[in-house]
């Protein structure tokens, strides 16, 4: 879920927070699940141009008397405890929902985590849909086959399984502080997040938010690698190229131009829609679903 902004006008600054969890990644790895959501909040936070500081957590598991759940919930604990350390954001606060079962069978663990961080200029708030016709997108960040607990594997096969993405700390920091950064020296105009769905869901939902098409084509080793879920990476849109560039180096993490926004289309290497066919399912698919029981 993309950060939430809000202004201090005392003194222009700005707070933003959002919250994430993804279960899938907390059955298949109930210590990992849990650390990838404290990243995945933070880098939320972070692609608004907020740095992050500080969390707090609901943690959501099924019946503790079940000595798995109860390693689950241990899993997790530890999990949050790697990732805040690593990547300074305290636990400030939190709480536990524990017997979260239906007719004896428990929830996905769900530790959810809400991160909160501080922008020095309100004014600098990055959005997360495309702005500007011609900019260029960039991809931050490597992309490996990973496809653990991804949507992909759940929609296409219907399970929930495999390994979890590596989760690299130096790497997640380092994401955070080029769109920091890069953002107050003004390079960025968008940043946006990619999680669950990969590069390829995530361009869809800048398009379907902006009404803007965009162009992109990736490198892959093989076409499906365009949903994988590889961590600790973002979609920029860019406009100062080579002062983007410099920085990504200076930083040191992989930077690499993959297309432009502009047109009637969204295109992502082969796979390709019309902006108003995003945008129906977008924005009206959750009221289809809901709709179909009355």
């Amino acid at each position: 879920m993309d950060a939430s902004v809000i202004r201090i006008k005392e003194n222009g600054k700005a707070l933003s927070m959002s919250s994430d969890c993804n279960p899938r990644y907390n059955y298949i790895d109930p210590k990992m699940g849990a650390a990838a959501a404290v990243a995945e909040s933070g880098r939320n936070v972070a692609m608004s141009g907020a740095r992050p500081l500080a969390i707090t957590d609901c943690l959501n598991y099924g019946n503790p008397e079940n000595p798995e759940v109860m390693w689950q919930f241990a899993q997790g604990c530890y999990g949050i405890k790697e990732a805040c350390a690593k990547l300074n954001t305290p636990v400030v606060s939190g709480n536990v929902s524990l017997y979260n079962e239906t007719n004896g069978v428990g929830v996905f663990p769900t530790p959810a985590i809400v991160m909160v961080g501080l922008n020095d200029d309100a004014n600098k708030t990055l959005p997360s849909s495309f702005q500007k016709e011609g900019a260029s997108v960039y991809l931050i960040g490597d992309t490996q086959s990973d496809f653990g607990g991804s949507l992909y594997m759940k929609e296409l096969f219907g399970k929930v399984e495999g390994t979890l993405a590596e989760l690299n700390y130096d790497k997640e920091l380092k994401l955070w502080e080029l769109v920091i950064e890069a953002n107050k020296k003004g390079f960025l105009n968008v940043a946006k997040d990619v999680n669950v769905g990969g590069i390829a869901i995530a361009l869809a939902k800048m398009v379907a938010k902006s009404g803007k098409g965009v162009t992109c084509k990736l490198t892959c080793n093989d076409s499906k690698e365009i949903f994988a879920e590889s961590f600790s990476r973002a979609i920029v849109e860019v406009n100062d190229e080579t002062g983007f560039e410099a920085m990504a180096k200076t930083v040191g993490i992989t930077v690499a131009k993959i297309g432009t926004v502009g047109g009637s289309n969204f295109t992502c290497n082969d796979v390709s829609k019309s902006v108003e066919a995003i945008q129906e399912r977008y924005f009206n698919r959750f009221a289809e679903v809901i709709e179909q029981d009355i």
